[in-house]
């Protein structure tokens, strides 16, 4: 059992591995931007909007509070471990190999099936922006088969998807339905992140300038539409303007598509390698990115929800476009300007996701719970070339036959358990001597703050919101039932957690992290965890028939006894 739970030590002498050392502090903020805003802000925030409402900006000040502290852990375990893994190192350091597998097979469900989802969604705005230009291409290219199954069976009035299955020709029986723009981003992405990372920096900034100025145009022309009134809709159960229509409750219904907005900035951390000077560089990165993308997610809320009522959103797909459409602003250049826009944004996306991938693998492989071959660095490209090529094929290959929905919920709940994981496990750490030109996590004392705040906060949530702890217990609602649940769990978990500040001296930003991420848990359903069991549960039994088997770290311990 202990050798389950055996740490790793990591070394300074041991950060050598040939990938190549290009990336600075910008380069790094430059990645971040790349991957936090995209998908998130081009296709998910429609339906989150729809679900809460003007108030869904809560959420985001919500996911990037418990983001930003989530940040901070990953720049002190970077600073202390500049090595390519991400939460899965961090996690091998702090709570052994058993947890540090756990977090690398969620990593795996973030960044590879991550970019299943990123992927459809760069065809949807391709698709739209060559219709703008009068190119059609047939729907049965552009969509999986499941979802145009789904449709055409489940009463769907989305026209594209029942054309594509009434359409479609035939092999056989078989319908024949596939998403090739998808497919051939993600083969091209893929070749890209093969070919070397210093091709890849420079491809990304670039887009990323692009992608910032068509934002901030977004923005700018959409202030002069903005109808306040739209901020304070009726809401739906009693008719009074609320700047949440559907309740609090409502609010965090939004919660996967919200925080899909957010994830990617963890996958920073696995370019510790290709770093100039992580321990400074990369914490810097992390950090700014954050902050810069939870700015402009909060302004893209306010202009849409001002702009357009909220339940308009609901079923769009590219809301940033949608604003300015005939129904709408009608402003016919910015539509296609962000359809464009929205193209190279998702780009930069599934440019840093493809990057992430790999080297978890590559880092996995090190310790020996992934096959040697993923190791493999190219003599000239120096890429994990193995490992990118099997994630160009992991994420290629179930976009033959899955479906958005069920990717996004998939991919949250995965993230937020890694985020979980990372916090706790910066309160595992010992501490440490602080040097020149390095990231140190301030040390707070939460032993009064900590219970102080939590309970406070408690306090004021009932005095503005009392009728939800009124029904806290009443299961009549199917709807809401699996929420009250959660929050009632996530209330006892911060009461032990408020009596360990007391008796243990805990550090607060950690702590604080540790409570966030809890916090955005209780958004999800009893389907997002039984996905996320069941990915587990094939996990534990890879890890037990040939991980534990032939782990480094297990089979240096056994030659030590020997």
């Amino acid at each position: 059992m202990n050798q389950l739970f055996r740490r790793k030590q990591y070394s300074e002498s041991e950060h050598s591995s040939g990938l190549l050392r290009v990336l600075g502090v910008w380069d790094i903020v430059f990645f971040g931007i790349a991957a936090i805003i995209g998908a998130g802000s081009f296709s998910s925030l429609g339906e989150a909007v729809f679900r809460g409402g003007p108030g869904v900006i809560i959420l985001y000040v919500i996911c990037g509070f418990a983001c930003g502290f989530t940040a901070l852990c990953y720049a002190e375990f970077a600073s202390r471990i500049p090595q390519a893994g991400s939460a899965y190192t961090y996690a091998y350091a702090s709570f052994g190999e058993l947890i540090a597998w756990i977090i690398g097979w969620a990593l795996i469900m973030e960044y590879s099936f991550g970019n299943i989802y990123v992927a459809f969604s760069w065809s949807d705005y391709f698709t739209s922006f060559m219709e703008r230009i009068g190119i059609h291409i047939p729907d049965y290219l552009t969509c999986s088969y499941t979802e145009a199954k789904k449709a055409f069976f489940g009463g769907s009035e989305n026209q594209e998807l029942l054309n594509a299955w009434k359409s479609a020709p035939l092999i056989g029986n078989l319908k024949f339905i596939v998403d090739v723009p998808a497919l051939v981003i993600n083969g091209l992405i893929t070749w890209l992140c093969y070919v070397g990372v210093k091709e890849s920096k420079n491809f990304n900034n670039i887009f990323v300038l692009l992608k910032l100025f068509i934002i901030l145009l977004v923005i700018a022309v959409g202030v002069a539409y903005l109808n306040t009134d739209n901020w304070f809709p009726a809401s739906a159960d009693t008719g009074v303007p609320s700047f949440m229509p559907n309740g609090f409750t409502g609010v965090m219904s939004a919660v996967s598509g919200v925080f899909f907005a957010y994830i990617g900035f963890d996958a920073l951390s696995v370019l510790s390698e290709e770093t100039k000077n992580p321990q400074k560089n990369l914490p810097r990165g992390m950090i700014i990115s954050l902050v810069l993308c939870t700015v402009i997610y909060i302004l893209l809320t306010l202009v849409l929800t001002g702009m357009v009522d909220y339940r308009k959103f609901d079923g769009i797909g590219d809301p940033l476009a949608f604003i300015f459409a005939g129904s709408n602003a009608n402003v016919p250049w910015m539509e296609f300007v962000v359809s464009l826009g929205a193209i190279i944004a998702i780009t930069t996306v599934l440019l840093v996701f493809q990057m992430g991938q790999p080297r978890i693998w590559y880092a996995m492989s090190r310790d020996g719970l992934m096959p040697k071959k993923f190791m493999t660095i190219h003599p000239k490209h120096k890429t994990p070339s193995y490992a990118t090529i099997v994630t160009g094929l992991v994420v290629g290959v179930p976009i033959l036959f899955t479906d958005k929905s069920f990717i996004l919920d998939f991919t949250s709940i995965g993230t937020i358990f890694a985020f979980v994981l990372v916090c706790g496990g910066v309160l595992l750490l010992p501490a440490k001597e602080k040097l020149k030109g390095r990231f140190h996590m301030p040390y707070i004392n939460a032993r009064f703050i900590f219970p102080v705040t939590f309970l406070g906060g408690l306090f004021f949530f009932y005095w503005w919101q009392p009728e939800f702890f009124h029904n806290l217990t009443d299961w009549h609602d199917p709807a809401e039932g699996e929420f009250r649940i959660s929050i009632i769990v996530y209330i006892l978990i911060n009461l032990v957690l408020c009596v360990l500040a007391f008796v243990r001296n805990l550090s607060l930003i950690p702590l604080i992290g540790l409570s966030s991420c809890l916090y955005l848990l209780t958004g999800m359903t009893h389907n997002n965890w039984f996905w996320f069991l069941l990915w587990f549960a094939i996990g534990m039994i890879i890890y037990f028939s040939y991980g534990f088997k032939n782990s480094k770290l297990n089979n240096d311990l056994n030659g030590d006894l020997n």
